[in-house]
């Protein structure tokens, strides 16, 4: 099925006493990406913003370094799944047989697949100083999510991934059965509307790996904010990235593991760092 949220029936236990009736969960779907007729992954993911997944993919995985450079986008939905199908200029085509993975990918699959341990390590891009940001800020981004995941207040089964800049709040929010699903569809949001997100926080309801941060880093935001904690390489790279990774992000406060400069405790020092 290709709708993003199914109604399936279910029997339900409370209090030692059963009771029958419906409940909302999120659809996984395989989604092929194909470039130039050739099937590149299948990942399994949410049926939900896929020309925005294609794009996003296509960027975070290094095989177009723009969105110009995909002359074509085709959903194409077929009875077991669906083909996600982009072509680009013959020479880029080049760029995909280095890279190519063949490979299925289990939901939210972040790097499986790839054939060396160098490019699961690869260092990310590093991105723009970009700006300041108070904790009011980044508290009251994080709390602008929770409302405007419309497929996780049916299901409580989905992952967010946002982008907030001042002072238009939140800009784009993606969901999806997997985080990186989630964070490359918001990477081809931003791409396809020309967003700029040097000026912003990259948002994130789960916890944070490399490949979280490396995909942060190629759509070059400066600041990423996550519910949930790093890893130990998700903090070496965003250090080399120069990329401000704030984590365990609650009601109460949040960690800021590298970069803090890019958090200041007052208003009037928010400002671009020079």
């Amino acid at each position: 099925m290709h709708v993003p949220v199914q109604a399936i029936d279910r029997e339900i236990w409370r209090n030692d006493v059963a009771s029958e009736g419906a409940r909302l969960v999120p659809e996984e779907t395989p989604l092929a990406l194909t470039y130039n007729g050739g099937t590149y992954a299948v990942m399994m993911g949410t049926p939900q913003n896929l020309e925005d997944f294609a794009v996003g993919f296509s960027l975070d995985e290094g095989i177009v370094k723009s969105v110009d450079e995909i002359r074509s986008l085709e959903v194409v939905r077929l009875d077991e799944g669906i083909e996600l199908r982009m072509w680009l200029a013959s020479e880029d085509v080049g760029r995909i047989s280095e890279r190519r993975r063949h490979i299925a990918g289990p939901t939210g699959c972040g790097i499986c697949g790839i054939d060396s341990i160098a490019e699961a390590v690869r260092p990310a891009a590093v991105v723009p100083q970009g700006q300041t940001f108070t904790p009011e800020q980044i508290m009251a981004a994080m709390q602008a999510i929770a409302p405007l995941q419309s497929i996780n207040l049916q299901t409580r089964a989905v992952h967010a991934a946002a982008f907030w800049a001042p002072p238009r709040g939140i800009v784009a929010l993606r969901e999806d059965v997997g985080r990186h699903n989630a964070l490359d569809k918001l990477a081809g949001s931003l791409a396809r509307s020309r967003t700029d997100a040097s000026g912003g926080l990259v948002l994130l309801t789960s916890r944070v790996s490399v490949e979280m941060v490396q995909k942060t880093a190629a759509i070059g935001a400066p600041v990423m904010v996550a519910v949930s904690a790093p890893t130990a390489l998700a903090v070496r790279t965003a250090e080399a990235a120069g990329i401000t990774l704030i984590a365990i992000a609650r009601q109460d406060g949040f960690e800021v593991f590298t970069h803090g400069s890019r958090v200041v405790a007052h208003a009037t020092e928010v400002a671009d760092v020079a």
